[in-house]
């Protein structure tokens, strides 16, 4: 609408006299803004574990192309994103943004019609009421008991027998962590009758205690990923910002490249890392690890951030390179260095992602308890966006340091009289010291550790279970 109805429009780039965009103008831009947003936090976490809950855990085959499943929804959303820095771009520079609109919108309908197509088609999961009730009763009964004395026996604490279905998804086996979680499922004979009578506040099943200290063992992990996400924020950002201010044509045909369509080689560079690692380094690894996913989910993540960290060390060289060559030519600045000065960073950081943001959605998916899988891919955005307003904090922070005492800040009125040489050399130090504090949480987590063909009762011990914590008795 704010690119058709004349009272919506912008002024023209022809227009002699501009006036201030009206209120209405500000008003229908800010709800297409907002809207986008409500959409995109409704969408993207149901639909990505939405896809994910068509594959059986327990089939063998099915679970195996689970594994592969995150690897290919992102390989599809870096196939878009090569369409929209592309094609989509060139068509709002060189046509009209309303075309481009016009099209994306028409993309989305096709999409909607496709989706609604193949509903007869898909297996749905019954809904089990708040996934977050359960764990408040946990909380409770814990504290409610927490001056009973742990059992001998893990096998004494309650869970439903063998031959009772788990409405709310599989059993988990118990763990040795957060023991005082365990009282929640102490049995008090002579408080309210039989066990399954109970008051789920007053007693809770062990699958249910196990799902409690499944999410306080996320906060780690969740906290620790958290520097990945204000490296990932450069991209969209300073990287951009760099490939503005650099010489864009290609060839002698006077075609110039628009800044952000230099972000395609992250794409790219993520399509080769997902390719790679499922068609080849997967299958190598499987034979080599025995593991059914090649190697661990936070093995994956820990990878990826080893190429976020070589990421930000060749983004310093490079910016350290381009100011030498604003140094040299202050008429030109960096215009005449060529924009593909940028493409390692851009392929690294591609690389990278196709470890760790995989990485990450499959963690969170795989290791929330099973009636949240939706929230775990909202824990995994929630990286993203805690990270890009950390990254805002850090800029502001660092900005204040060095620009005190009558010191140049590292980041000027322009990009010619910033050093972000020297953030990036920062950011690549923390996200080195944040990998090191990564992997002694890494090594300390206890996966998920679902009993599938027997009552949770029987299995108490694998402590460490296997990658995929899965115990078949």
């Amino acid at each position: 609408m704010s690119a058709f109805v004349p009272n919506f429009k912008p002024c023209e780039s022809n227009d002699h006299v501009c006036l201030q965009p009206r209120k209405t103008h500000e008003i229908i831009f800010f709800l297409a803004i907002y809207l986008i947003s409500i959409g995109t936090g409704g969408h993207k976490p149901s639909l990505e574990s939405f896809g994910a809950d068509q594959f059986d855990d327990d089939h063998s085959k099915e679970r195996k192309k689970k594994m592969s499943y995150f690897n290919w929804w992102n390989f599809g959303l870096c196939s878009g994103l090569l369409f929209g820095v592309t094609i989509i771009v060139y068509i709002q520079d060189h046509v009209s943004w309303g075309a481009a609109y016009v099209i994306l919108t028409t993309v989305m309908v096709i999409s909607i019609f496709i989706f609604i197509a193949g509903r007869p088609f898909y297996r749905y999961r019954q809904p089990s009421g708040s996934p977050l009730t359960p764990l408040l009763q946990v909380l409770i009964a814990a504290i409610r008991k927490r001056k009973l004395p742990h059992p001998s026996n893990p096998s004494l604490l309650h869970e439903f027998s063998k031959t009772t279905n788990n409405a709310h998804g599989r059993f988990l086996c118990h763990t040795q962590k957060l023991k005082f979680l365990d009282k929640a499922a102490i049995y008090e004979e002579n408080n309210g009758g039989p066990a399954e009578k109970q008051s789920p506040w007053r007693l809770a099943t062990v699958t249910k205690v196990e799902e409690m200290k499944l999410i306080l063992n996320m906060i780690p992990i969740w906290l620790s990923t958290l520097p990945f996400g204000v490296t990932i924020a450069q991209t969209s950002t300073f990287f951009i910002k760099q490939a503005s201010n650099m010489n864009r044509k290609i060839g002698d045909g006077g075609l110039i490249l628009p800044p952000t369509t230099i972000f395609c080689l992250a794409a790219i560079g993520m399509i080769v890392s997902i390719t790679i690692y499922d068609k080849v380094l997967v299958p190598m690894l499987r034979r080599t690890t025995g593991n059914e996913r090649g190697i661990n989910i936070l093995q994956r993540i820990g990878i990826g951030m080893l190429f976020v960290i070589a990421t930000m060390i060749i983004a310093a060289l490079v910016e350290n390179k381009r100011l030498q060559v604003v140094a040299e030519n202050p008429k030109t600045g960096s215009l005449t260095m060529s924009v593909f000065w940028l493409a390692p960073q851009f392929l690294i950081i591609g690389f990278g992602d196709g470890f760790t943001i995989v990485g990450l959605q499959e963690y969170f998916y795989d290791q929330v308890p099973d009636s949240m899988r939706s929230l775990g891919i909202a824990f995994y955005l929630s990286v993203i966006g805690a990270g890009s307003f950390l990254s805002s904090f850090l800029i502001t922070v660092v900005d204040k340091i060095t620009g005190r005492s009558g010191h140049t800040s590292w980041f000027g009125k322009n990009l010619n009289t910033s050093r972000l040489d020297k953030f990036y050399w920062l950011l690549a130090a923390v996200s080195a010291a944040n990998l090191c504090v990564y992997v002694l949480i890494a090594r300390r987590y206890s996966y998920k550790n679902v009993q599938r063909r027997v009552a949770v009762a029987d299995c108490y011990e694998d402590e460490k279970g296997g990658e995929n914590g899965d115990s078949v008795v």
